[in-house]
Order: C-alpha cells, then sequence, then structure tokens
C-alpha cells in the first residue's frame, strides 16, 4: 500500500513496484488529485483508494470507476484496515502523516516510512508502538536508509557517530538571505521534491528535522549525531567506528534505489539506475553547515535536545512558515524567525498519549499564526 500515491516518492514508489514481479499493490492513498489516483489503482490493479479531500473523493465516486473509494480524515485509516497490505508505504508530506502512521503500527503492519514527521512528532510513542505491536519501522529517506544499511552490517557497539549529509541547498554559501525569492528557494540543486520539502531543503530545517528522525530510529543521543553538507549529493550518509574509520554509502540521486530497498531489503532488485563513474566525479567535498545563515538546523537540534514536545511544537510552526513564505507572506528569513517565537512561545512538556501532541501541535499553529498577524499589522518588519 502507498499513501502519498501521487506525489514524487509515491510515484518514484509505482515505477519499483512494477519493476518487482513479487509486489501487489492492495490500496492508495491521496489527498485530492482524485484523476491522478484512479489513474494508478487501474495501471496497478489496486481496487481500493483514500483521498484526504471529501469533496476529491466524491468526485471520484461520481466518475464511475468500480473501486472501493474511502475519503475524508478517517479514509485513510479505513484503507488500511480494510485492505490489510503486508507493508504500508508512507509518503504523506507533513505532519499530516502521523495519523497513518499510527494506525499502521497499531495494526502490527511493517512500516516502510518516508513522513519524517512521524517521529518528528511521534517520537518516543511512535517507536514504543512499533515495539509493542512487534511492527518494523524501515526508513525511505535515502540518508536513513544508507545509515540503515551501513550500521546493520556491524556488530553491536562497533558504531561510534552517524553523519548526515546536506546539499546545502540552492544557497549554500550565501550569508543575506532576505531577498530570496520563492522562486530561488524551489531551484533544488539535486532533487527534484515537492514545494514544502524542497523549502525545507532550502532554509536546512530537513536536515534538522532528519537529525531528529534518525535520533528515534537508531536510539542514538544528539551528541553521536552530525551533519555535513556535501554538494555533490552522491555521499548519502556516513558512519564512524570506534577504531576511528569510517563507512559510507555512495550512489547517484535517485530515490528509488532508498525505496527499493525498504520494499525488499535486504535484498536488492535491478534498477535503471547507473553506477557511480568515481574517475568521473573527480572530487567529493564536504563543509561544516552555516547555522548562523540557516538558524533552521540550529533550531531543529536545540528541540531534539530539549525533547518533550519540542519537536512537535518546532515542526507545527515551521509547517505555517514554510506555507505563509510560498504564499509570499513572508521572506525566506520569516520563517526560521517564527519557528524560533513560537517554540520560546508554547510549553513543550512531554506527550503521556498521541492526543497531547495533536493538542501541542494546535497550540503551536495557533501560535505561528499569530506571529504572522503581528508580522502583518507591522509592515512585516518582525
Amino acid at each position: 500500500m502507498i499513501l502519498g500515491a501521487t506525489g514524487s516518492i509515491g510515484e518514484q514508489a509505482l515505477d519499483v513496484a512494477s519493476r518487482s514481479a513479487d509486489l501487489r499493490i492492495t490500496g492508495l492513498a491521496a489527498d485530492s488529485d482524485w484523476e491522478r489516483l484512479v489513474a494508478q489503482a487501474d495501471a496497478t490493479g489496486a481496487r481500493a483508494v483514500a483521498l484526504a479531500d471529501e469533496t476529491a473523493a466524491a468526485a471520484a465516486r461520481a466518475s464511475g470507476w468500480d473501486g472501493t473509494v474511502h475519503g475524508g480524515e478517517e479514509g485513510v485509516r479505513e484503507l488500511i484496515v480494510s485492505a490489510r497490505p503486508e507493508v504500508v508505504l508512507n509518503a504523506i508530506v507533513g505532519s499530516a502523516g502521523l495519523g497513518p502512521t499510527i494506525v499502521t503500527l497499531s495494526e502490527g503492519i511493517e512500516l516502510a516510512l518516508a513522513n519524517k514527521e512521524s517521529l518528528v512528532v511521534g517520537g518516543e510513542l511512535v517507536t514504543a508502538l512499533a515495539e509493542a505491536g512487534d511492527a518494523r519501522i524501515v526508513p525511505v529517506d535515502s540518508e536513513h536508509s544508507a545509515l540503515h544499511q551501513l550500521i546493520r552490517s556491524e556488530p553491536p557497539g562497533v558504531v561510534d557517530r552517524l553523519v548526515l549529509t546536506a546539499s546545502g541547498g540552492p544557497f549554500r554559501g550565501r550569508s543575506e538571505l532576505g531577498g530570496v525569492s520563492r522562486e530561488q528557494a524551489l531551484a533544488h540543486p539535486t532533487w527534484e521534491m515537492g514545494g514544502k520539502i524542497t523549502i525545507d531543503s532550502a532554509t536546512l530545517m530537513n536536515k534538522g528535522l532528519e537529525l531528529i528522525e534518525a535520533h528515534h530510529l537508531f536510539a542514538v543521543p544528539y551528541g553521536r549525531l552530525d551533519v555535513i553538507v556535501h554538494p555533490q549529493s552522491l555521499v548519502h550518509s556516513l558512519i564512524t567506528l570506534v577504531d576511528g574509520s569510517m563507512l559510507a554509502h555512495l550512489g547517484h540521486p535517485d530515490m528509488r534505489v532508498p525505496i527499493a530497498y525498504a520494499l525488499h531489503g535486504p535484498d536488492r532488485i535491478d534498477l535503471p539506475v547507473e553506477p557511480l563513474d568515481l574517475a568521473a566525479v573527480g572530487a567529493l567535498t564536504f563543509e561544516e553547515p552555516d547555522t548562523d545563515a540557516f538558524p533552521c538546523l540550529r533550531l531543529a537540534r536545540e528541540a531534539g535536545v530539549a525533547g518533550g514536545t519540542a519537536p512537535c511544537v518546532l515542526n507545527a510552526a515551521n509547517e505555517v512558515a514554510v506555507a505563509a513564505f510560498l504564499a509570499g507572506e513572508i521572506p525566506f528569513t520569516g520563517i526560521p524567525e517564527i519557528v524560533d517565537r513560537v517554540l520560546a512561545a508554547v510549553p513543550a512538556p512531554p506527550a503521556a498519549h498521541f492526543a497531547d501532541l495533536y493538542e501541542r501541535d494546535r497550540e503551536a499553529r495557533e501560535a505561528a499564526e499569530r506571529e504572522l498577524r503581528s508580522r502583518a499589522a507591522a509592515g512585516g518588519a518582525r
């Protein structure tokens, strides 16, 4: 089953599945693009879909499509529970992916996770739920897939540090970012992604969220997690071993590789991806991230170290701020400013239940909206 099927990761997951005779798609889910979703279902043989947008779900039903259409907030839950897949690939964007993650793990179903916000927001509650239901979480993000593969090849106690690589985004090396445009921020130098994650990559918030995700996925303290900027995006992650040596996972930036590993690992399948020609590459370069120019990475690490529901607050504030930037309401530099203010304003105690996370998410979004109104009233000065 693929959630977020009409997005970039979902489309590539369908391509991977089409190359695997032993994979059968039991269901697909998307937000509102019902025509594309129904076409995907027809192409894969899936007879059940879910659309979060009720209007889109109604349109799909009215189209005469002969499969089952689930709609609204409960649609994805109904799809997962009724179809009972062996694996759910969650590629939903943002905190909206948390609910489907909870349902998947509650049902004891293996989760191929491309929705990093599930662990950023859900943290210990999500990992505890997976353990309680004996449900495996397999990472799909290229960096975490690389770490997963590197770590599993080493015996316990040998891995000392985990290193996530970052492309640096379109503004690497720049210190003045107040005047950058929406179009410039969306011009990622390496990956083709949706708008929200592309802006997160430009601010380096995406790498901060991945840092928090790695902490939960691999049960590694933040003091043993590093981020290094690697503009070529060919080294996806590294690990440092106790003897001082390092291991790296290299390859062309193609998301079909980690998707295929999540669905087939530890086995591998043939993919139309050319191996690296290191002589042609010539050089691999690395540099420290500039957290003065890109404070989102620092804010994410600080929220992770603070613990409790601080990462939940961070993520909610960031989602509101990124949407405001894409709508032209705030400058690029307004994103970390709003996140910083919301983190300072919203208490972030630990969550005892998932309901606590949704409440904290609501409070953080309301605080971010107040910041936006305050900025607008002040003429955007704040």
